[in-house]
């Protein structure tokens, strides 16, 4: 397989060669290959999440989330924080 590159990419793995990051230009493609395998990988991952949350959407085991749900889950998170830190401040003063 015969690939041709921009003069920038040339360029990118002859200063990486001599920098001595890399020792062939093989190894460049090899990295890139690396990369892009472990984006896809990522990429179906990410699908695979989100068809299994269309699924549970489906059998109705989602939540509705609105502003107003927000607020209150913001407000929750706040009062649950006040009072930690309300116990945490009376057993600091034991």
């Amino acid at each position: 397989m015969e690939i041709k590159l921009t003069p920038e990419e040339s360029d990118l793995i002859s200063r990486a060669i001599d920098t001595g990051r890399l020792k062939r230009p093989e190894d460049a493609v090899h990295q890139a290959l690396e990369l892009w395998i472990e984006r896809e990988r990522r990429r179906d991952e990410i699908l695979a999440a989100i068809d299994e949350a269309d699924e549970s959407l489906a059998r109705g085991e989602g939540i509705v989330i609105t502003r107003e749900s927000m607020r209150q889950l913001a407000e929750d998170v706040k009062r649950r924080g006040r009072e930690r830190l309300a116990t945490e401040r009376k057993k600091a003063r034991r």
